[in-house]
């Protein structure tokens, strides 16, 4: 689910993975590895990706279809 999530966001910005993976200050082939399933994607990285995003954690990793992010406090 988290891969798909990922790519689909991505996609919903009309993003591609360089522009992502620059934002995560990784490589572009380590953000790919991670919209395959081929990379662990570390929580770290998940973080970022929620807020970029504005979504939260449960909805990236499939517990929740809410695409709303908590208010930051």
């Amino acid at each position: 689910m988290l891969f798909r999530r990922i790519r689909d966001l991505r996609e919903d910005k009309d993003l591609n993975q360089s522009a992502i993976a620059g934002y995560l200050g990784i490589d572009q082939s380590t953000y790919s590895g991670y919209e395959l399933g081929k990379v662990n994607v570390p929580i770290e990285a998940l973080m970022k990706l929620a807020d970029f995003h504005a979504v939260s954690l449960d909805y990236l990793t499939g517990r929740t279809n809410v695409k709303q992010a908590y208010p930051k406090e």
